[in-house]
């Protein structure tokens, strides 16, 4: 009995959270399940083989891993070559910035429309991305190293594109 009054005044709850909007608050906890249980069982793995957790960042792992993740991120939540990824759960909406696309998650369930948001947001990605690095430096630090390298390598020669782009307008 307790437990159906529980889940009662968890329906009632989120009904009164959503009001008239569209919130797939059961899709957000399954979500927030998977992340949770993706990083106990990292840390669990790391506990039980014995690994040791660095005392601090290093300046220059705390850049990589930042710029990687923004740059990882954005290339998986944004970029048009990647849209395949996301189609399952997003609806392409219109062209965004260079070699970006504008989606919106399909909404036919409440865990595909949490899952259309998370992969179509870069602000939300970058979580997932930036937590994957960081068990990487753990776990496996020199190839965590390589791959977020070349993705702030990648950020970085973007952010120059842009800059270059914006140096040729003001000389014209």
């Amino acid at each position: 009995m307790a437990v159906t009054e529980a889940v009662d005044a968890a329906r009632r709850h989120a009904d009164e959270y959503r009001g008239d909007a569209e919130r797939p608050l059961g899709g957000y906890l399954t979500v927030m399940a998977v992340y949770g249980l993706l990083v106990a069982t990292a840390a669990i793995s790391v506990t039980l083989s014995g690994r040791s957790l660095p005392e601090r960042w290093t300046v220059q792992d705390l850049a990589t891993v930042a710029i990687g993740g923004h740059k990882l991120a954005r290339l998986l939540s944004k970029d048009a070559v990647t849209s395949p990824l996301r189609a399952p759960v997003a609806r392409f909406e219109e062209p965004g910035a260079p070699a970006e696309v504008n989606e919106s998650p399909r909404k036919s369930s409440g865990v595909r429309h949490s899952l259309g948001e998370l992969i179509t947001c870069p602000f939300c990605l970058d979580m997932w991305v930036v937590t994957g690095f960081v068990i990487g430096l753990v776990c496996a630090p020199s190839v965590t190293r390589l791959v977020a390298g070349t993705f702030t390598a990648l950020g970085c020669a973007d952010f120059l594109q842009f800059a270059y782009a914006r140096a040729q307008q003001c000389i014209q």
